[in-house]
Parts: C-alpha cells; structure tokens; sequence
C-alpha cells in the first residue's frame, strides 16, 4: 500500500470512529511504524483535512458537526469540574481551552470532553500527573470552543454558566 492509500484509509478509519483513535493503533492496523501515521496525518491536515488532535488519539470532524461557539468564563481551579460538568450536562461537547498569556501569547490545549466520564479522566490525569490546569496562568480567565446542537442549547449553557458565576460576557 502506497502513502496515498494508507492516508485514504486512515480518513476512513478516523470517519467512522466513535472515539479518538491513537496513531499507535492506527500503525499496528495499517502496518507502518508510528512516525509515518504522524507524518501522514500531517499531510492531511495540510490539504485540508479537519483532524482535532486529542490526549487519547485522532478525531475527524464529521460532515454534521455540530456547530461551534465560543465562551469565556473566569474561575479558580476548584470550579473547573463543575464547570466542565455544566458544559457536558447540557449536551455541549468541550474541544479546547485557550489562555491569553502577557509572556507567551495564546496557549491552547485539546480537550474533547462529551461526558462526565470523560471529564473524570481528565481530571484523574491531571491529578495523577501533577498537572495544573492552563486557566491558572491567567488568574482563571479562559476560553472554551464548544459544539453545541443548536443556539438554544447555546443560550441555555450561557445562563447556567452565567448564574455560577462563571461566563465572562465582555471579555476582553
């Protein structure tokens, strides 16, 4: 199989998951070392592809997706499951977290985050890890890209993360 067959069938593969997909089992299903799945996801990327690198593997955004909206809350660490709960308890899917650092810019993490189940395992990694969460670097200012299923559900996300105290409305 040729380069341009394998990334083929790794658009194919990363379509039709339901989870992220590592480049490691990408490698042992297509018989290539790992190096070349990174390298050929970077191709993709670079012709267009919308690949969304995560801590557990690859996702492709799919034709349907739900559209995206973007809030920026301010709390301390201690807030931020309840946060994340709020955002996955209202059906919104979390893709990211961005900060405005004064020294190193915008710094931004992958989240993809759907579930309670998904936001206790990355909470139980970042405890395991020692890992302070990014919004620390900003005094608790950050933002999150979200997909949500519609504007409604947007603007009922909003008012519950608005009476925790959470939702900045004029940031910046």
């Amino acid at each position: 199989m040729n380069g341009a067959e394998r990334r083929e069938r790794i658009m194919a593969r990363l379509h039709s998951a339901q989870q992220p997909v590592s480049a490691s089992q990408l490698s042992r299903e297509l018989g290539v070392s790992r190096q070349s799945i990174v390298g050929d996801i970077a191709i993709l990327r670079a012709v267009g592809e919308k690949i969304t690198a995560t801590a557990r593997g690859y996702l492709c955004e799919s034709e349907d997706a739900q559209p995206v909206y973007e809030v920026t809350c301010n709390h301390g660490a201690e807030d931020l499951r309840d946060e994340l709960y709020t955002f996955v308890d209202c059906g919104a899917r979390v893709l990211d977290v961005t900060v405005r650092h004064s020294v190193y810019g915008i710094l931004s993490g992958p989240l993809n985050l759907a579930s309670r189940y998904d936001v206790d395992r990355y909470l139980e990694e970042a405890r395991r890890t020692h890992a302070k969460p990014i919004l620390t670097l900003t005094d608790g200012v950050h933002r999150h890209r979200i997909a949500c299923a519609d504007e409604t559900a947007y603007a009922r996300l909003c008012e519950l993360l608005s009476a925790k105290g959470y939702l900045l409305e004029n940031p910046e």
